[in-house]
């Protein structure tokens, strides 16, 4: 039972967490012409070798319904920043690719994002703490995403 109530202590504090620094973060974005949600896009594909995602597994990795990723992926396309394509693998799917255009905005925002995350994150955790949430977030993120085996 202890270990139940130190889960939802520990997963209260993280939450919290996440909130406060999204939000500082959020506020202290450096560009105008593009949205947190359209970074976090253009962030995801640059990521990437060939700047490119299919579709479906880009909404994996954003925090977005499927739907709202498909309007905001048209409004990125809109604006040159992305480009969707058809997926050779799959003819019904869509691949987004990064153009340049939209590499180069996420250049300049980020340099400016990099510094807030220094500012808000790196000024307040050392090395080491910095390095053990690394660790710590990518066992729960690896652990959340493996089947359950739970048996309430």
């Amino acid at each position: 039972m202890k270990q139940r109530a130190t889960a939802v202590t520990a997963w209260e504090a993280l939450f919290r967490a996440q909130v406060s620094v999204m939000r500082r973060l959020g506020a202290d974005f450096p560009i105008d012409n593009i949205s947190f949600t359209e970074y976090d896009v253009l962030f995801t594909l640059s990521r990437r070798s060939d700047r490119r995602l299919r579709m479906r597994d880009l909404n994996n990795d954003i925090l977005l319904t499927q739907p709202s990723v498909s309007r905001l992926i048209d409004r990125l396309t809109a604006r040159g920043l992305v480009a969707k394509l058809p997926d050779p693998d799959d003819a019904r799917g869509i691949v987004v690719e990064l153009t340049d255009e939209g590499f180069e905005l996420f250049r300049r925002a980020a340099v400016g994002h990099v510094r807030s995350i220094n500012e808000r994150v790196g000024s307040v955790l050392d090395e080491e703490e910095l390095e053990t949430l690394t660790r710590l977030c990518d066992k729960l993120r690896a652990g959340v995403a493996a089947p359950s085996t739970s048996t309430r």
